[in-house]
């Protein structure tokens, strides 16, 4: 009798003291951590990661155009995405170490994109690029705007909100120069 009166007097400690451990229990108003350690809801995170992807692609892309466009315009465009992704990469990664979000050095998949780019110099390669940058920065610009109504971390919602009219300048900037490339072709 004695044994069944104790139980729950031990059970109950160790349950609490397991959950407290593994994160179950929210703590002083705290968001529960998931089993990574951050406190970024699945979404936010994986919204963090596919931004992360996607703008060291555009940095690789931008260098790049450096070296194979022939168009002034679109080496200045690549110079630009390599100086801009560069900057919102970085503020990216320490937004993402604060919230103990771990995010990919390096591409997971590989990039099929900058290896068919890397073959095309000149007129080619302005216009695949072009291309490429047009309908990446529609789609990017698109998500951005998606996520800026859905995101749940406020300091991910403040780098969206920061990043995003880089973004639509860019999708701005590479329209124009698809519209004078598709003009001079004329």
């Amino acid at each position: 009798m004695k044994r069944s009166r104790l139980m729950p007097i031990l059970v109950i400690p160790a349950l609490a003291a397991g959950y407290y451990v593994l994160g179950v229990t929210p703590h002083l108003g705290a968001q529960p951590r998931t089993p990574h350690g951050s406190t970024v809801q699945a979404s936010d995170r994986t919204f963090m990661m596919k931004a992360a992807a996607g703008g060291r692609e555009e940095v690789e892309l931008g260098r790049l155009a450096q070296k194979h466009a022939s168009n002034d315009a679109v080496r200045r465009f690549g110079q630009r995405m390599v100086a801009d992704h560069a900057k919102a990469n970085q503020e990216l990664r320490d937004l993402a170490t604060s919230k103990g979000v771990d995010l990919p050095e390096k591409a997971v998949q590989h990039d099929s994109t900058g290896d068919r780019l890397a073959l095309l110099r000149g007129q080619e390669f302005d216009r695949q690029y072009v291309n490429d940058m047009v309908r990446d920065h529609k789609r990017d610009v698109a998500e951005f705007r998606h996520m800026q109504s859905t995101v749940s971390d406020p300091d991910v919602k403040a780098w969206i909100d920061k990043t995003l009219p880089t973004l639509e300048d860019h999708l701005k900037t590479i329209e124009g120069i698809h519209a004078q490339m598709a003009s001079a072709q004329r």
